[in-house]
């Protein structure tokens, strides 16, 4: 029985922070983000950061007629983590993903489990209110009764409102957060 604990950086790449689809507030969660990512390493946590993947044909897919924003195309600047968050997470597994939320990641975290083991996931990332949200409910889902938490310094929103409006859902659905 061990105490298992899970840091996930989710999409903190350079075209949600200062690309393509970049905010200020997302430029903002860069330093607090990479210095909660040694500290977790330090305290022993597996980190998995996410990395929203497209291919060139971003614009044909459903996503890509809804957000018509090519973004995170594989192989480009864009698609690589912030240069801050890649030195920070150190060699930890990239999980590429297609879309919101990955139902790989629950998987992952499942297959290295054995009875008994307590679980804590932490998460941070960006965006709280699409890819954050999408990932912390698939692991409230799939882990139940494990202590999942999101860094709300270490998140942010399409807007600050969406920041805010997603912090709110998670904590209707039992996820903590902390500041």
């Amino acid at each position: 029985m061990k105490d298992r604990k899970y840091l996930i950086i989710v999409d903190m790449q350079k075209d949600f922070i200062d690309g393509a689809l970049g905010t200020k507030e997302a430029e903002a969660i860069v330093p607090a983000a990479a210095a909660y990512i040694r500290a977790c390493r330090e305290a022993g946590y597996t980190v998995i950061a996410t990395l929203d993947t497209h291919g060139e044909n971003y614009m044909e897919t459903a996503e890509g007629r809804k957000l018509p924003v090519p973004h995170c195309i594989r192989g480009t600047e864009g698609w690589a983590l912030n240069p801050v968050i890649r030195e920070a997470a150190g060699d930890c597994l990239l999980l590429e993903k297609p879309t919101f939320g990955s139902v790989r990641l629950p998987e992952i975290i499942a297959g290295e489990l054995e009875a008994g083991d307590s679980l804590t996931i932490d998460m941070i990332g960006l965006c709280t209110d699409i890819c954050v949200v999408s990932n912390t409910l698939l692991l409230k889902a799939r882990f139940p009764e494990a202590e999942i938490r999101v860094k709300t310094d270490c998140c942010a929103g399409v807007t600050p409102e969406k920041h805010r409006a997603a912090l709110e859902t998670m904590a209707s659905c039992q996820i903590d957060l902390i500041p």
